[in-house]
This record gives C-alpha cells, structure tokens and sequence, in this order.
C-alpha cells in the first residue's frame, strides 16, 4: 500500500466542541452530525471527539484531517478542555495535519497559533450576510473558483481580532475582516457556518427572539432576509478535495 492510499484510509477527526440547545437538537442534529454532512462524509469515514466531555484526540498522525466545530461556548473563557484542544492544535499543526475549524473552531485555531480573540466591537453578527474575498483568495488552492461575493450563514458574538503570524484573511463581511482565514498551508477557518441551512438558521433565531431583540436586532428582518448559501455550504468539502489532491502529489 502507498503512502496516499494509507493516508486515505484513515478517519477524517471531527473535534466536537459543543452543541445547540435540546430542541434545536433535537430537529436538527448535533454540530458534529452537522459538519460531517457538509462535507460529505459517512458516518465510518470519520471520528468524533466530544472534547467539551473531556474525550482526547489520538496523535495527529492517526488522521487524514481534523473539522473542528462551532460551539455555545466563548474560547475567552479558557475552559480547560478548550486549553487542552488548543494544545493538541499545536502539535497538529507542528506535525503538518490539515485542519478546517468553523466559528468557534475557528476562533480556537486563531488562538491556539498565537492570534486573538474576544467579542466583535461591532455587536453580534446573524442570518444571510454577503462574505467578499479579499486580494490574497487569488491563486489560493481552497478558492480557486469561488466567486468574488457569495452568501453565508453567520451567527457569532466572538471574532478574531488579531491573526497569528503567518495567517492571511481570504475573505471579509461587513462586520468581520477575517471571515475566512489560511493559517497555514492546509490549516484554515471560517467564521461563517457551512453546516448551517436556512432551516436550522431561522429555528435558531426564532428560539432565541426575545435576547437577541434585547441587543437591537430585528430578528424579523434577519429571517426574511434568509437564504441558501451553496458556495458557503460547500467548502468543508472543498477542503478535503484540496488537501488530498495534495497529499496525493507529494505521496
């Protein structure tokens, strides 16, 4: 067997850390359930670790990639099994394994490689909102292809306020200049959700109506304003098309 092919059969490492709430879980499955469908995977294709119920991750070398998924939780709160991710990142990283996080994951990837994080200045950031790449998307591997503007799904009070060294943002909204980030070759992150449809979008912001109308937002107007997000949905799978395209030309 060659190096690519054994590559290839190993799991695809699901880092779980956290879930939405009871009922939303219960119409629309768990983050992690979430993330392996938006890219494209089966159930024996993959592992997760619920690292918010203390599980670890075997070395980085038992997998072909690491998803990292969004979460309830702040990484401000230095909860210790977001610390021992964060460790576990490093070594990751170290050793080379290629790595997607989204929302939280994405915040944690940032922190975790010398960035930072902390709530976003400018207020809670939801719905359909139009993410634009920036100069450095051009010639990257992950966006070759992807249009200039394209919709995504947001829902986050946290963002990157500071990248690590190294890392390039690949594209921005409105409210957040590093919505999709490369933090190194094969490792990058994306604020938005690529998991997230519209379905689960508008139960969430439905649910939670009344605080979030406590912060100003016309939860009204953000559901009206809904709606499919392809280029956004498909990127997990992107992913893991680039990075063993890669794999497979330096086997």
């Amino acid at each position: 067997m060659s190096n690519i092919e054994a590559t290839r059969d190993l799991p695809v490492l699901i880092i779980h850390t956290g879930n939405p709430d009871k009922v939303l879980r219960g119409s629309h499955g768990d983050y992690a359930e979430m993330l392996r469908h938006a890219a494209g995977l089966l159930p024996q294709e993959v592992q997760v670790i619920k690292v918010y119920h203390g599980e670890t991750m075997q070395p980085a070398s038992s997998y072909r990639a690491a998803l990292i998924t969004g979460s309830p939780a702040m990484v401000t709160d230095r909860e210790p099994w977001s610390e021992r991710t964060a460790d576990w990142i490093r070594e990751a990283a170290a050793f080379g394994l290629p790595m997607f996080g989204i929302c939280y994951g994405h915040q944690l990837l940032a922190d975790a490689l010398g960035g930072s994080v902390d709530y976003n200045p400018l207020g809670r950031e939801l719905g359909t909102q139009i993410v634009e790449c920036l100069p450095a998307a051009v010639g990257d591997p992950l966006m070759t292809g992807m249009p200039e503007r394209f919709p995504a799904q947001l829902l986050h009070a946290q963002s990157v306020t500071q990248l690590p060294p190294g890392a390039v943002a690949l594209a921005r909204s409105d409210m957040d200049p590093h919505q999709l980030v490369r933090l190194a070759p094969f490792i990058y992150s994306a604020q938005f959700h690529p998991e997230f449809g519209c379905e689960f979008m508008r139960d969430h912001l439905e649910r939670y109506a009344e605080d979030y109308k406590k912060e100003g937002l016309d939860i009204p107007a953000l559901v009206q304003g809904l709606g499919p997000t392809p280029t956004a949905g498909n990127l997990v799978r992107r992913f893991l098309k680039v990075t063993s395209r890669s794999a497979a030309r330096t086997a």
